[in-house]
């Protein structure tokens, strides 16, 4: 079965995934900023010993022994940080299984920060499953924990549960009716954080977004996933209403969609930002079942493998910028025509 980030899931034509993260300290070390370079090793010694006790198949692996280019794929996967990947003044390391949809990283923001994730709207399941590994990992080692405040962290926004849920949403249909921005102001003022995935939230992020809890403290991991998952279910209906609205001009999206089908399949180089403007364009209309010639897994083969850093994965090869614009123009037609490797 192909790892999740490939695979459709419930509500996939607007959300693309859902993570849920959280973040731990050892009771017997100091905060991470104050923890010298022996006791970040003693940190990571103490996780590599407990490891083989909490099971789900996770494999342990210092982040010095991994390249550049499998960092970036890592990141671009969100399955670890920017942050955590090139920051060099702490020891660590990153705990994954086969699937990646668990990982573990040791030693970021604060020694343990748990992640769970999947295709599609799935945060209750996700939660369940984070608190059972929370729950194991917790009987093999002794967390920072006050019956005050919950579990403490770095930082006084992640005290209490230590849990963030958030999804990526894909919302080309309500920028091009012109709502996105009242959208997203409403859900600001719902006490929940959303942004641009690639940056600053616009047509260059490829219309995409991560919506995010703000609070920690004084909620239940349950109340914490569901009030994220009900803010999302009104996203999505407002996405899907302005597809439906767009679908009224159908001679105008079924241009609008295959006029960057066309350029997508048929390009000698493409740039980064041009590859994710045209493929959100192109998601629209394979959902909305327009373009014929893809599916929804070539569109996650597509949408992962003209990143930087997969896509020299992809080709097994280091290359510089502009190698990588005639090489992702080349992944581009063998995923369509379905020759990928």
């Amino acid at each position: 079965m192909a790892n999740w980030y490939l695979q459709n899931g419930k509500d996939s034509d607007v959300v693309v995934s859902s993570r849920v993260r959280l973040n731990r300290n050892l009771n017997v070390f100091k905060f991470l900023s104050k923890c010298s370079v022996e006791e970040q090793n003693n940190i990571l010694t103490k996780i590599k010993e407990v490891m083989p006790s909490l099971g789900y198949g996770l494999k342990y692996i210092d982040l010095k022994d991994l390249d550049d280019v499998t960092k970036l794929s890592l990141i671009e996967k969100h399955l670890i940080s920017p942050d955590f990947a090139v920051n060099k003044e702490h020891k660590k390391a990153v705990i994954v299984n086969d699937d990646e949809n668990i990982c573990i990283m040791i030693n970021e923001e604060d020694h343990i920060k748990l992640q769970v994730f999947s295709s599609g709207q799935e945060l209750e399941n996700l939660m369940n499953l984070i608190i059972e590994i929370d729950e194991k990992l917790g009987d093999l080692v002794d967390y920072s924990f006050s019956e005050k405040f919950g579990y403490l962290t770095a930082s006084p926004i992640n005290v209490g549960t230590g849990m963030k849920a958030s999804v990526i949403v894909h919302l080309p249909a309500l920028t091009m009716t012109g709502n996105l921005s009242k959208v997203l102001r409403i859900v600001n003022n719902l006490g929940m954080n959303i942004k641009g995935v690639y940056g600053e939230g616009t047509q260059n992020d490829g219309d995409l977004y991560q919506i995010s809890n703000t609070q920690t403290i004084g909620l239940t991991e349950k109340e914490i996933a569901t009030n994220v998952k009900n803010i999302t279910e009104k996203i999505i209906e407002q996405e899907r209403t302005a597809r439906n609205y767009l679908g009224k001009n159908q001679t105008e999206i079924e241009d609008r969609v295959y006029r960057a089908f066309g350029v997508l399949a048929y390009a000698s180089k493409l740039s980064s930002e041009e590859c994710k403007k045209l493929l959100s364009d192109v998601k629209l209309g394979t959902d909305l079942g327009i373009i014929k010639e893809l599916d929804d897994s070539k569109v996650k083969e597509l949408e992962l493998y003209t990143k930087a850093g997969n896509l020299q994965k992809y080709f097994g090869k280091t290359m510089e910028g502009y190698e990588r614009e005639i090489k992702r123009a080349e992944a581009v037609k063998q995923i369509i025509k379905g020759l990928n490797k």
